[in-house]
């Protein structure tokens, strides 16, 4: 079995370890506070306990790591787990600019090496049966996405909303539109702190006529975690805080024209079959089978590379206030 260590136990670092462990690969925790420390080495007694990552570097005996780490630390901490020859399961996003993050897929190919990405919604099973039914034909060609990822709180001073929140739905939207976008646009405000961004509307451009658009903010009243995508021949909507049937939903609706005259034809929306799995559950189980095999990962350092890229395209748009256009990914 693998054997993996967590870098980073706070708040989303607990699930990851609880899942670690739940697979039989947990073998170290590392994190600064020695007090959550002594609580993990209570909760978890097979497991070594480390304040300083390089106690991890340096174990021969640990396959590979997983970063949860704040974001401006990923760069770093990635590098020097791929020096120290550990395949790496890095948090969202892999760093935060381009030119690392390209490095670090350039490091992670010559080391002959697993560099994952934690875009957990790709390993939800309503989003892979979502997945399914639109490369299945069943709404047809694909005309617009729009995803909203809003809730009050987890407000952060280190990175803005779009940072914190929108890699999720960029890695969603560019599966879904199986490319990346020719131009996209963003706007936002920070009015806690004006030079962090409490919200952002991105707008995304792609050829072939799709378009698509990510909403994300901290400063909403209520959770929203809504993904719909409209093609030409019906509409799925993906709601990630419903429980039950409800929370993937096909709308076969269309359109017919009464001489100039367009009409909707509203029609009953039915319920697409999902399993019923914890998405980070099946996102370890896959890096696991990745490092014993040596499959690349749906989530690979290439495809945190394409988020990447246009993410930083948002920021770049959201400093200029004005469009930016994207050069084909090589």
């Amino acid at each position: 079995m693998t054997r993996i260590a967590v870098i980073g136990a706070g708040y989303w670092g607990k699930n990851i370890i609880r899942n670690i462990d739940a697979l039989g690969a947990l073998a170290a925790i590392c994190d600064a506070d020695g007090d959550a420390l002594n609580r993990f080495a209570i909760d978890y007694p097979k497991a070594a306990v480390h304040s300083d990552p390089d106690a991890i570097f340096n174990d021969p005996s640990i396959d590979a790591v997983a970063i949860a780490t704040p974001a401006v630390t990923h760069g770093a901490l990635t590098r020097r787990a791929l020096s120290a020859g550990k395949h790496v399961f890095v948090e969202k996003p892999i760093c935060l600019s381009v030119e690392e993050g390209d490095q670090l897929v350039e490091q992670a190919k010559a080391a002959d090496r697993i560099l994952m990405v934690g875009h957990l919604l790709r390993y939800h099973s309503a989003f892979q049966a979502l997945t399914h039914a639109v490369a299945s034909g069943l709404i047809g060609q694909l005309r617009y996405i729009h995803s909203t990822r809003a809730s009050f709180g987890k407000i952060r001073r280190e990175e803005n909303a779009l940072w914190s929140f929108a890699p999720h739905d960029v890695s969603m939207i560019l599966a879904l539109a199986d490319r990346t976008p020719t131009s996209v646009s963003c706007h936002g405000e920070g009015w806690l702190d004006n030079s962090v961004a409490d919200l952002t509307l991105s707008h995304f451009t792609f050829d072939a006529g799709l378009q698509a658009h990510i909403f994300v903010s901290w400063l909403n009243p209520y959770k929203e975690h809504n993904l719909v995508v409209i093609g030409e021949t019906g509409m799925i909507g993906f709601n990630d805080t419903v429980t039950g049937p409800d929370k993937l939903l096909h709308y076969p609706h269309s359109v017919h024209f009464d001489g100039n005259l367009p009409v909707a034809d509203k029609a009953t929306a039915k319920p697409l079959p999902f399993a019923q799995a914890e998405p980070l559950r099946a996102e370890f189980e896959h890096f696991i089978d990745c490092v014993a095999t040596g499959a690349e990962p749906v989530t690979s350092g290439a495809e945190g590379l394409r988020v990447l890229r246009t993410l930083e395209a948002c920021q770049q748009s959201l400093d200029r206030k004005q469009p930016i256009s994207l050069a084909p990914a090589a």
